[in-house]
Parts: structure tokens; C-alpha cells; sequence
């Protein structure tokens, strides 16, 4: 039997995209998903039109949730998304829960969002 503090440990390890990668070879392997179950009643309509709703989205927000360590590093990079001078983006970055970009499409969102993080910030879309 696998020693599983071990194991806890390695797990720990893992960045938040190689355990994604991991949630899904394990779903295709046992073939189950590790999405929560919902539960099934007259309220089902509803749910699956909710979960159309947010499949269907287009445009999102990049919001900045933590400047990080490197603030400097975000700055930078949020005046190169956007035409904000030095003082506005210093603001930016200092201001938790600031709009970086609004209603932009989700690759824009998403490279924007991945440069972000890879200067320190801490990145939501909306």
C-alpha cells in the first residue's frame, strides 16, 4: 500500500495547472467527473439554463485582486494593456479589486490575465 502522508506531500506539491491536469487524467482513467453532483428536481430547468447563461459568456472583466510581490512588474504590465499613465496604474495595482480591462473577450481576458500573474499579480475574471 502507498504510503499516504507521501503522497499528501506530493499532492501539496503540485502548481494549481498540474492538478487540473491531474483531475482530469484521473476522470478520464475511472471515467467519472469530479464536478459536484446537482441535484436533479423540478428545479432542474433553471439550472441548466444557468449553466448556459455562464457557458455563453463573451465578455469579461480582468480585475486585479493582489498586486503581489512585484508590484513594479505590474504595473508595468498593466500600462502596457492599457493607456493609463504611470500615477493611474500605480493606483491600479495598489487598489484591490480594480478593473485591469472591461468587456473584453475571453483570449484577451486570458492572455491578459496570464501576464499578470506572471509578473506577481493575483487575477480574477469576471
Amino acid at each position: 500500500m502507498a504510503d499516504l502522508a507521501k503522497l499528501v506531500d506530493e499532492l501539496s506539491a503540485l502548481s494549481v495547472l498540474e492538478a487540473a491536469e491531474l483531475v482530469k487524467a484521473l476522470e478520464e482513467k475511472w471515467g467519472v467527473s469530479a464536478a459536484a453532483p446537482v441535484a436533479v428536481a423540478a428545479a432542474g430547468a433553471p439550472v441548466a439554463a444557468a449553466a448556459e447563461a455562464a457557458e455563453e459568456k463573451t465578455e469579461f472583466d480582468v480585475v486585479l485582486k493582489d498586486a503581489g510581490p512585484k508590484k513594479i512588474e505590474v504595473i508595468k504590465v498593466i500600462r502596457t494593456m492599457t493607456s493609463l499613465g504611470l500615477v493611474e496604474a500605480k493606483n491600479m495595482a495598489e487598489t484591490a479589486g480594480s478593473k485591469v480591462l472591461t468587456a473584453v473577450s475571453k483570449q484577451v481576458a486570458a492572455d491578459a490575465k496570464s501576464k499578470l500573474e506572471a509578473a506577481g499579480g493575483v487575477v480574477e475574471l469576471v
